[in-house]
């Protein structure tokens, strides 16, 4: 939740071609980063912040965030936010406005307050460079990811504008155009050709004057319209494809922002250890049966007759069954535990980078991978599946499946439950070279 440094770099997102998101070197991540606003801050308001008089005697928007991210550590959640709202009125830099709206939208996310959490954040993403890398990654706001404000919230990022920013649309931008390179050199002979034939026909329309005029010295008018044909058939099919070129991108950058959000869905596996789909990465090939309790179970008991060959092939069955799952209570992720506790909560919010360049942890990870797991979070995932759905043409509710591959993408989807048998056929072991070239 805590902003220790704000100005972080631009962040790739979860495409077929970039790790989503891998380089965040979040704030967010643990408690002490929580207690400690800016690591650039002056000694003075460092000491400032070290107990609740000093930090009551010297009201700055700084120290009123400290002291509100301290409150907030302890579960006084109501205190915390009127902290961030006292910062927001004392006059503060960018960086400890950022701080404050963030922070106080995570208040709001923790009372169940949507719409209140969505204004600041929004706030924060178009007067303050907030990135949206962040609300995507903070594990606080995993309450509001499932709630509709956060798809409103996400689907205005994604369009951006002046209500919101375009920091999100660019970086999706980039990547569709990793996805797509000759996208832009299309585009552009595009708008050369049309102009070309714009120039043709400034030309072309005084001449089929002249020829339906007739007289002498008048050009063909059987020529002349052939030409003036040419050219606004030329016009139309040159626009038609620009504009089919434009819906492509908007239907790409959609399905791009909803591969970042699928890599930050949760499990839980058989070890009881929580980490994201990202984590999986070059480990499995999770495979997600979403429907009805008796079709999946079908499903999970017909894939217990092929488990040997799935387990070489690094399959893990992902079961979501629609409307099944309780709403939890809300509960404090770790605030006010003490330390032993806080430390031994799971793994959603540490750096998985720095443990992916580990080869004891990737394989420590490797051998919690098991045959199947569970989901958290179930409102996020049923609301990914049900926009998947829609996306694909299919109607919400259905019983589908989303085969994985192992660099993260969907390698395809289907309705009903998938042919264990067909699916043995399809994937390679995970030590054949094909498996290798997937990573």
């Amino acid at each position: 939740m805590a902003m220790a440094t704000l100005t972080t770099p631009p962040h790739l997102l979860f495409s077929p071609n970039h790790r989503p998101f891998s380089s965040l070197k979040t704030h967010l991540r643990s408690l002490k980063a929580r207690r400690v606003f800016m690591a650039s801050s002056s000694s003075s308001s460092s000491s400032s912040s070290s107990s609740p008089s000093s930090e009551h005697s010297v009201q700055s928007a700084e120290s009123c965030v400290n002291l509100g991210l301290s409150l907030f550590s302890k579960g006084r959640v109501k205190d915390a936010l009127l902290q961030f709202e006292t910062a927001l009125a004392l006059d503060p830099n960018p960086i400890e406005a950022q701080a404050a709206l963030y922070n106080k939208a995570c208040c709001h996310a923790y009372r169940g307050e949507g719409t209140k959490a969505a204004e600041c954040l929004r706030t924060a993403l178009r007067d303050y460079n907030l990135k949206f890398s962040t609300i995507l990654n903070d594990p606080d706001l995993a309450s509001f990811r499932a709630l509709p404000e956060f798809k409103e919230l996400q689907e205005e990022a994604r369009l951006g504008g002046e209500d919101i920013g375009s920091s999100f649309r660019r970086d999706l931008k980039l990547i569709s155009e990793v996805q797509a390179p000759f996208r832009g050199v299309r585009r552009f002979f595009y708008v050369a050709l049309s102009a070309a034939a714009g120039i043709s026909m400034f030309f072309t329309i005084p001449r089929l004057i002249r020829a339906i005029q007739g007289g002498d010295g008048a050009p063909d008018i059987w020529e002349t319209a052939a030409n003036a044909a040419i050219n606004i058939g030329g016009i139309i099919v040159l626009v038609a494809l620009f504009i089919w070129d434009n819906k492509k991108e908007e239907e790409q950058l959609a399905q791009i922002s909803r591969d970042e959000t699928l890599s930050r869905l949760p499990l839980r596996l058989s070890t009881n250890r929580i980490v994201e789909l990202v984590q999986l990465r070059d480990t499995a090939r999770p495979v997600i049966l979403a429907g009805t309790k008796e079709s999946v179970t079908r499903a999970i008991e017909k894939a217990e007759r092929f488990r040997t060959e799935l387990l070489k092939r690094g399959v893990l069955l992902v079961p979501v069954i629609f409307g099944s799952y309780k709403k939890a209570p809300v509960e404090k992720k770790g605030f006010g535990l003490p330390t032993k506790a806080a430390t031994s909560l799971p793994s959603i919010g540490e750096d998985f980078e720095k443990r992916a360049q580990s080869i004891t942890a990737k394989s420590l990870l490797k051998a919690e991978v098991r045959f199947k797991a569970e989901i958290v979070s179930p409102e996020e995932w049923e609301r990914w599946i049900c926009d998947q759905q829609k996306s694909e043409g299919v109607t919400p509710g259905e019983d589908v499946y989303i085969i994985l591959r192992l660099d993260g993408r969907v390698r395809r989807s289907g309705k009903g439950m998938p042919d264990w048998s067909q699916i043995v056929k399809e994937l390679p072991p995970l030590e054949a070279l094909l498996s290798k070239l997937e990573r």
